[in-house]
């Protein structure tokens, strides 16, 4: 029988494991979140189970239940353990299980772990994965520290500790749920609560292999400087920029358009540590420190771009990714100037990298657009648009917000129809495995094609 299910193990695409694996956890999650003794109110609807649980293993955010006042500790803890084993994936624990115990993971195994944490094939996978769960519960356990030192003063020492781990964990897999109904609103002005949000949120969302190229890259600082540029790839450097440009675009963009509306009546540095926390959180992470509601219209459809583009490759976020836009936007100057290579950094882009970004923001739109359209019709049906008020925009941020994995909204959730939360769910399930890696799951094997066709033009622009 063993021998069997490794058979079927080997057969099964990287894609097919990394979907099962995610489907697994999210039933597993929503039928234990059913259970007596998780919820206050004595029970729980299937759908809002299967809502929360596939919210919190795709580290989305969205809620239908308050996390703080629907659920009890131990319901509370559940949510804490699927945040955990979704943000890093349970091919992770999986590979540290099976490490432990002398066996060697599957090539299947180490295939979709190559494809979720590393740019190219390294030898030390395995050494990696360890380095990456040892950083990550580093990184919570300071994370846990810093917020216990504000919550200690607020809470009882119990539920101050709980609280910390919760939220740290929260932030640094990018997942966005929240013990407190209005989020982190009531902290705006906390600079130790924002600046250790920010800095887990950052972590959690650069990518593991960045973070570990410049960790080298300073313990390198004594050599030369050819040898230290040899230390950083073109991904990391991407990366870093990308990841800095857009801070400072959303955190800039935020503090002029909101000056006088949502941040009316802050002194200036609370000004600059809201915007900033707001442009940090936007891209997959999920907490506020302001009511989006409140936002001015500019502001949310510029939210939607960031949300969209959301965290950076190997991390626990969601969205198209840093380097996906960084290298789209790259492919049309390239065009735009009429060279025949995109190039980036005195580096040329290969053409498989091209076609796949290509591919991955184009799918991505499309699934986006079309579930806004579904969403339209099962929330508001034949409605006039004069009856609706402001609700296009409201769904369409509650769609990309789904497929990001960010978990912000502008109170669109609490308004979903059965159908609409099923519809959000699938969203939220697709935008945290990414579209192309569902159709190259359903893709036939690759076969030669046997023949070309005649080449015809077409005009195009």
């Amino acid at each position: 029988m063993a021998n069997e299910r490794d058979a079927i193990v080997t057969r099964l695409r990287p894609q097919h494991q990394l979907i099962i694996t995610f489907f697994v956890l999210i039933l597993t999650g929503s039928v234990v979140l059913t259970l007596p003794g998780m919820t206050t109110q004595g029970g729980i609807s299937y759908v809002d189970a299967l809502f929360t649980a596939t919210s919190a293993v795709c580290v989305t955010g969205l809620i239908v239940k308050d996390t703080g006042d629907d659920f009890t500790r131990l319901g509370q803890w559940v949510l804490l353990i699927l945040i955990q084993l979704g943000g890093l994936g349970i091919m992770c624990f999986s590979t540290l299980l099976l490490l432990l115990l002398g066996k060697r993971p599957s090539l299947t195994q180490d295939t979709v772990l190559e494809n979720t944490f590393v740019y190219a094939p390294m030898k030390n996978l395995h050494k990696l994965i360890l380095v990456i769960l040892l950083f990550t519960f580093l990184a919570e356990f300071l994370g846990t520290l810093a917020f216990f030192v504000h919550w200690v003063k607020i809470l009882p020492i119990g539920e101050a500790l709980f609280t910390s781990l919760f939220h740290a964990v929260s932030a640094f897999c990018n997942a966005g749920f929240c013990l407190f109904s209005d989020s982190f609103i009531a902290y705006h002005d906390s600079l130790l609560l924002n600046t250790n949000s920010i800095i887990l949120i950052t972590a959690g969302g650069i990518g593991f292999v960045v973070l570990l190229e410049i960790f080298h890259l300073f313990a390198h600082g004594h050599q030369a400087d050819d040898t230290r540029r040899r230390l950083v790839s073109l991904h990391t450097k991407l990366t870093v920029l990308t990841t800095v440009v857009l801070l400072a675009a959303g955190a800039i963009f935020f503090f002029v358009l909101e000056y006088g509306n949502a941040l009316n009546g802050m002194d200036l540095l609370t000004k600059g540590l809201v915007s900033l926390f707001q442009s940090v959180t936007a891209r997959t992470a999920g907490f506020n420190t302001i009511d989006f509601g409140q936002l001015s219209n500019a502001t949310l459809f510029f939210f939607v771009f960031l949300m969209f583009i959301g965290a950076s490759p190997g991390s626990c976020g969601g969205g198209i990714k840093t380097t996906t836009a960084a290298v789209f936007f790259a492919i049309v100057r390239s065009h735009l100037r009429g060279q025949r290579h995109t190039t980036v950094m005195s580096r040329a882009i290969p053409q498989g990298t091209i076609a796949r970004t290509v591919g991955v923001v184009i799918s991505s739109a499309l699934v986006i657009g079309f579930a806004l359209v579904l969403l339209l019709v099962v929330q508001l049906g034949n409605s006039a648009h004069t009856e609706t008020g402001n609700t296009f925009l409201e769904y369409l941020f509650e769609t990309v917000s789904a497929f990001g994995t960010v978990g912000l909204s502008m109170g669109a959730t609490e308004k979903l129809t059965g159908a609409g939360k099923l519809l959000i769910i699938a969203v939220m399930f697709i935008g945290r495995l990414g579209p192309l890696t569902l159709a190259f799951s359903l893709r036939p094997s690759q076969t030669e094609e046997r023949f070309h066709y005649t080449e015809e033009n077409v005009m195009i622009g």
